[in-house]
C-alpha cells in the first residue's frame, strides 16, 4: 500500500521514507481539501525549488552517484539488498538511520527535480498528493 501524487506530476511517496507534504520543502505550502494536499507551484517558487535541490545535492555528496547507480540496477530495496547492492558495493560503514536519512534527501531530491522540470516546461506545476 503506498501513496500517490498525480496531476501534472505523477509519482509515488517512498514508503516509510517520505511524508506526503514533502513538496513544501520547495516553496509551495500544500493545502488540504478534503483527505489530500493539493499544490500550485507556480514560475515565482522556481528560486526556492532551485535553493531546495542545490540542498539536497548538498546533503547527499558524493553518495548521489552511488544512490544513482544502486537504483538503476534496484526498482526497490530491502535491508539485504541495501547490504549487499550499497555498503558492500562501496565499503560503506554506515549506520542504518543515516542509509535512511540519505534516502530521505535522495526521495526528495526526485520529487523537486520532477518540479522543476514541470516549471521550466509549463511554467506552473500542479498536482494531488494522498495524506
Amino acid at each position: 500500500m503506498g501513496r500517490y501524487y498525480d496531476g501534472d506530476i505523477e509519482g509515488k511517496f517512498w514508503f516509510a521514507v517520505q511524508d506526503s507534504d514533502d513538496a513544501d520543502f520547495f516553496g509551495c505550502q500544500g493545502h488540504y481539501p478534503e483527505h489530500s494536499l493539493v499544490y500550485d507551484f507556480d514560475k515565482s517558487h522556481l528560486p526556492d525549488v532551485k535553493k531546495g535541490l542545490k540542498t539536497c545535492l548538498k546533503t547527499l555528496g558524493a553518495n548521489k552517484k552511488k544512490l544513482d547507480e544502486f537504483f538503476e540496477d534496484n526498482s526497490g530495496y530491502n535491508d539485504e539488498m541495501v547490504k549487499t547492492g550499497f555498503w558492500d558495493k562501496y565499503n560503506e560503514d554506515m549506520p542504518e538511520d543515516k542509509f535512511r536519512d540519505l534516502l530521505v534527501w535522495y526521495a526528495r531530491f526526485d520529487l523537486g527535480n520532477k518540479i522543476y522540470k514541470c516549471l521550466k516546461e509549463k511554467g506552473y506545476c500542479s498536482f494531488e498528493a494522498e495524506v
